[in-house]
């Protein structure tokens, strides 16, 4: 019998995660990751995608209140409808275009070898990436993270 998380992690086939393993195992799991999401951000370029905003109106400087609103509400729908098609695009370029490296980050988050990727349901992969984002330690390390490096990828 396991004498604890990180023990049964490694006696049962396909439960471990970022949430359930040793210290050492998640520092060199967690750095597999990061190169991989390094490679995936270029790839998709998603970065860049999140930086498209539309062309918005001025507000003129004698415009009465109400045409002030009107401005506003307009660059409202813009950003609304920038994000939609911002968001569309980084979804295709995720999940179709790079499914495969997206899958990638997916795997190693389940240290799955990312050549046996297929080898488990989606499933696996959800109940995976599930408990790790609702981890709140794990998710704070990722966040100190990204801010270390200057710029965070959540």
């Amino acid at each position: 019998m396991a004498r604890n998380k990180a023990e049964a992690a490694q006696t049962e086939p396909g439960t471990k995660n970022l949430t359930n393993c040793t210290p050492t195992e998640f520092l060199q799991q967690t750095n597999k990751i990061r190169k991989s999401v390094e490679k995936w951000l270029k790839l998709t370029d998603i970065s860049n995608i999140r930086k498209e905003t539309p062309k918005l109106y001025d507000i003129p400087e004698d415009a009465t209140e109400e045409e002030k609103i009107e401005i506003r509400e307009k660059n409202k729908a813009l950003a609304a409808e920038q994000a939609k098609a911002n968001i569309s695009r980084i979804l295709d370029a995720a999940m179709e275009d790079h499914a495969q490296e997206t899958l990638e980050i997916l795997a190693l988050c389940a240290f799955v070898d990312p050549k046996n990727v297929d080898d488990y349901p989606m499933s696996f992969y959800f109940k995976t990436f599930s408990a790790i984002i609702s981890d709140e330690d794990t998710m704070s390390f990722f966040g100190l993270l990204g801010r270390l490096v200057g710029k965070s990828i959540f």
